[in-house]
């Protein structure tokens, strides 16, 4: 697990919902548990502010970090698709997006975290417009229309949209392999597990949950093959995400609280 994407995940699922903030003593304290060393946390952390995601703060306990209001808005619309409890319907109708070049791999990478397939280099679909992807394709510097596109009377079906957009069965196997690697690690953590056990487990839950971000478009039920193991991956990550959640908050607490109290128990944080 990469320090940097473990940091988006410490904000977005337990700092965010504590101010968006903690002393840079604490970050190191919490990732601690997932094996990943204090430098590595310091120099994420650098990177993040660079880019714009963190702003830098003296808080009362020493040097902390903020999130950035980019930072928050993106976070809060990854945490509602995330912690998915339904699906939005569908209108029939897809966003239809034709690009005057095509996009490089960072850009594509963002448009695909909105819900976007490509139909080729120069044209993405959506089954739902994405209001950042005007943002995303003007900082790409990259021409394009946008157009609302239905199907019209004997052409393809929608299916045919989407199988060539998306590649269904190679994400139905993802869904099927994150719930058999993920399984033994959540069910190991029982009642006598201790809080610190129950965060690095529901932590590496959600960080190989948040992976769907950027592969699954979250299509309505009318567009998905019978039986859809995303649905059954979904549910397994409710239950399990609620399950660990008291535990876990009691983990996040105490590190905040033993840092303010300036036990932090790493001789370099």
């Amino acid at each position: 697990m990469q320090a940097r994407s473990a940091l988006f995940d410490l904000y977005g699922d337990y700092l965010r919902p504590r101010g968006g903030r903690a002393p840079v003593a604490a970050l190191v304290r919490l990732l601690a548990p997932l094996g990943i060393a204090p430098p590595a946390v310091r120099t994420a952390v650098s990177r993040m502010v660079r880019q714009g995601w963190l702003h830098p703060m003296r808080l009362v306990s020493g040097p902390g970090y903020l999130l950035t209001p980019k930072a928050a808005r993106r976070l809060d619309e990854a945490s509602a698709r995330i912690y998915r409890t339904g699906r939005v319907s569908w209108d029939g109708k897809f966003d239809l997006v034709l690009l005057h070049d095509p996009l490089g791999k960072r850009d594509a990478g963002r448009l695909a975290f909105l819900g976007y397939g490509a139909l080729g280099d120069n044209a993405w679909v959506a089954p739902r417009p994405a209001d950042e992807a005007d943002t995303v394709l003007r900082e790409a510097g990259v021409g394009y229309e946008r157009f609302t596109a239905s199907h019209a009377a004997g052409s393809p079906g929608a299916a045919d949209v989407v199988g060539r957009a998306w590649d269904l069965p190679e994400l139905a196997r993802s869904y099927e392999d994150f719930v058999a690697d993920l399984r033994p690690v959540v069910t190991s953590v029982n009642a006598r597990s201790s809080d610190e056990e129950a965060y690095a487990a529901r932590f590496h839950l959600v960080h190989s949950w948040r992976s769907f971000l950027f592969r699954d478009p979250q299509l309505p039920a009318s567009l998905l093959p019978a039986r859809w193991p995303g649905v059954s991956a979904a549910g397994f990550f409710d239950r399990h995400a609620t399950r660990l959640r008291p535990a876990a908050d009691r983990y996040v607490e105490r590190c905040l609280h033993s840092v303010s109290r300036g036990r932090v128990g790493f001789s370099d944080a």
